[in-house]
């Protein structure tokens, strides 16, 4: 990989892997990272028990981590209840 991220960059292209939700498209076009350089990162940077898991995870049917395998019901990458940051507090309910 010849990419030059920094550690900040490659936990959080760690962290939108292993979100259900976030597709590998945007990690993309948030990082222009390709699929199996996140899987390479994965595999780097994981423990082997722990890149194993993610690696069934996103290979599962359920596994949304695909544009084209999502359910058209999703239309976004935040949950509907995830809670909204305002003014860098975390808003009450």
């Amino acid at each position: 990989m010849n990419k030059n991220l920094n550690i900040q960059e490659i936990d959080r292209i760690i962290e939108m892997a292993w979100e259900d939700r976030t597709p590998f498209e945007a990690i993309k076009f948030q990082f222009g990272t390709s699929e199996s350089e996140v899987i390479e990162i994965m595999r780097n940077e994981l423990k082997e028990s722990s890149f194993r898991l993610w690696r069934k995870r996103v290979n599962s049917g359920v596994s949304r981590k695909h544009l084209k395998k999502r359910s058209e019901e999703i239309s976004r990458f935040k949950c509907s209840r995830q809670k909204a940051i305002s003014n860098n507090k975390i808003s009450k309910r």
